[in-house]
């Protein structure tokens, strides 16, 4: 099926129950209160019908305390197990975002449930912004946080660097704080939990002035170029992502996003300017696409790629993402390159951004400057399954570690290995939640199972 055909059926929800070999749910065991649920791809259906929204503090305590396993259901961009339960799943949709800005502080506390969209227009109305954000504006602070989600940037690090503070709620009901300042190693542990630890019920994040940004793309990088220039192909904007199908050894497009008001060149490290506006798929309308071609905008209109406004569909595409230490960067990517025969078909996009170190235990840029590779495949579970292991013997040999809330079949062993504050995070684990309340299947197969 051709790239255009394949996203046009974009609303379409498969009626079998396709089950990833990390979810692992036992089905059937629970009474089961309310319709069958999918994530946003339509890839998982959930384990459990118990889904609580609570529309405050108090009524998520007594769920917590009334359940024997919970789980947070964010905005569902979750395209493996992480977040499922074969008990009980809430949304904090329905909490009052209660927007507090600090403009002393230069920090905005907002409600676990809020997405990036709607704080970035209100911190962009008082002036302010954040330092990055995701592809994506509709996903939610806390959950995008807790898995480590990045955005783009050398100077740049993943959403989760800008927590300054957080509230969690334990599993007794009780709400633990957490703050750089005041416990910071149990705050470097905590930020990126997975769902681990408990329910974030409210995070401060930092924020700087608002800013402007344009958005240039430009056509046809080759891999020679981007090995001769990688620096300077990644520091060349603000942000900066490159797209490619893995043929002919070239990127299709280099996105740059830029703070300043300097005009950009007709061509740069041998690609052209775009003379319109693009899709990262060029098959696709840019309609969706924030604005490109120089326009200058809100920082909040040019850092996503695609726009607020526009609900992102649902039903066809699977998502796996893998990190590299930055200095292995181009032999990873030329590794993937000799693999592009045997991807193309099942591929929609993938995409290469570089995100900076950080200090967060379960971080996949811990300690380490890193490039994140995207696959954004079609929805063809069966195919992709059998490539993600070739893709990922690829990238061993330079420590590669995956996202977390993506695709991914590296086995629990090797997966553990790459994080050496792993068993310090499982012991917090075991202190905030002895009786493993919010530990489900995922948790338990790829950081608990020491087999």
């Amino acid at each position: 099926m051709k790239k255009r055909q394949f996203l046009k059926k974009s609303s379409i929800i498969i009626g079998t129950n396709l089950m990833l070999p990390m979810v692992g749910c036992e089905t059937g065991t629970q009474v089961q209160s309310g319709p069958e649920r999918v994530n946003w791809a339509g890839n998982l259906r959930y384990s459990t019908r118990n889904l609580n929204t609570p529309a405050d503090r108090n009524s998520l305590r007594q769920i917590i305390k009334k359940t024997k396993q919970v789980k947070v259901l964010g905005t569902t961009h979750s395209f493996n197990s992480i977040a499922d339960s074969t008990h009980h799943q809430v949304s904090l949709k329905e909490l009052d975002p209660d927007i507090q800005l600090d403009t002393a502080q230069r920090t905005v506390t907002v409600s676990g449930g809020v997405q990036y969209g709607v704080l970035a227009r209100k911190l962009h109305e008082q002036g302010f912004s954040l330092h990055n954000l995701a592809s994506l504006p509709h996903i939610s602070v806390a959950g995008a946080c807790a898995t480590a989600t990045h955005g783009s940037g050398d100077s740049n690090g993943n959403l989760a660097t800008a927590v300054t503070a957080m509230e969690m709620m334990k599993a007794d009901g009780e709400i633990l704080v957490l703050s750089e300042v005041q416990n910071p190693e149990a705050f470097q542990a905590a930020v990126v939990h997975l769902g681990a630890l408990g329910i974030v019920t409210r995070i401060t994040l930092s924020i700087q002035p608002t800013f402007q940004v344009r958005q240039y793309v430009y056509e046809n990088l080759s891999l020679e170029q981007l090995g001769a220039n990688f620096d300077s192909v990644f520091s060349s904007g603000y942000s900066v992502s490159l797209f490619t199908d893995w043929q002919s050894k070239r990127f299709n497009q280099l996105w740059i996003k830029r703070r300043d008001a300097d005009e950009m060149p007709a061509e740069i490290f041998g690609a052209s300017a775009a003379t319109t506006h693009l899709h990262p798929i060029k098959e696709i309308s840019a309609v969706n696409c924030t604005e490109q071609m120089g326009i200058p905008g809100p920082w909040h209109e040019r850092l996503p790629h695609f726009k607020m406004d526009f609900t992102p569909s649902s039903g066809e595409e699977l998502q796996s993402e893998y990190f590299v230490p930055r200095e292995h960067a181009v032999e990873a990517l030329t590794a993937i390159f000799s693999l592009g025969e045997a991807i193309f078909p099942h591929l929609l996009i993938s995409e290469i951004r570089s995100i900076r170190k950080d200090s967060l235990w379960l971080s996949p840029a811990y300690e380490r400057e890193s490039i994140a590779i995207h696959f954004t495949w079609k929805r063809d579970w069966e195919n992709v399954q059998k490539l993600l292991p070739s893709i990922e013997n690829k990238l061993r040999p330079f420590g590669v570690r995956p996202h977390w809330g993506k695709l991914f079949t590296l086995e629990p062993a090797y997966l553990q290995d790459q994080y050496e504050r792993l068993e310090d995070f499982t012991d917090l684990m075991k202190k905030l939640d002895p009786e493993e309340k919010f530990v489900n299947d995922f948790l338990k197969e790829n950081l608990l199972d020491k087999g």
